[in-house]
């Protein structure tokens, strides 16, 4: 089996709930109250969106906040 290493982007949404995506995997996301619920669940999304897609190269390189007015 090949393996594989992801960077997964986790952010909290409104409501309080973590989200993380897998940028390198189109539909690859998940959420959970806590990073206990949320880590588990989002290697078994991994694990699904391998069997359906193949993963896009990339690698992480920064996060950037930037601040504007609307």
């Amino acid at each position: 089996m090949k393996k594989y290493r992801f960077s997964v982007l986790i952010e909290r949404d409104e409501d309080g709930y973590l989200v993380a995506t897998v940028p390198a995997l189109k539909s690859c996301y998940t959420q959970a109250k806590t990073m206990e619920e949320l880590m588990p669940r989002i290697k078994e999304v991994i694990e699904l969106c391998l069997k359906e897609e193949e993963p896009v190269p990339m690698s992480f390189e920064a996060v950037q906040q930037i601040e504007i007015t609307a």
